[in-house]
């Protein structure tokens, strides 16, 4: 199993809006084990996503299915304007 994870610095007063933009998106799409999360300690803004998926293959396959979704253009419109830079980690559950 794998969990990935996105990492976002958002602009100074839209992590709020950036993490109720992204749990809207994870419920629409049923992300397995999804969950929005903002930092209390580190980065200030720093707003995360976190999903899981069996294997990269399924990773792959539900990104190309969300990526190309209607849905998730009209969920996530405007959601590059709320934050200054990001990163992605996909770690493998021991």
């Amino acid at each position: 199993m794998f969990v990935i994870r996105n990492t976002f610095v958002a602009k100074p007063g839209c992590a709020s809006k950036l993490a109720t933009q992204l749990k809207e998106a994870v419920t629409a799409f049923q992300m397995p084990g999804a969950r929005v999360m903002t930092d209390l300690t580190g980065d200030f803004n720093r707003v995360i996503m976190e999903h899981t998926a069996e294997n990269l293959a399924e990773f792959e396959k539900r990104m190309q299915e969300v990526m190309s979704s209607p849905v998730y253009r009209e969920r996530m419109a405007g959601y590059t304007d709320l934050w200054i830079t990001g990163s992605r980690e996909i770690l493998r559950v021991a």
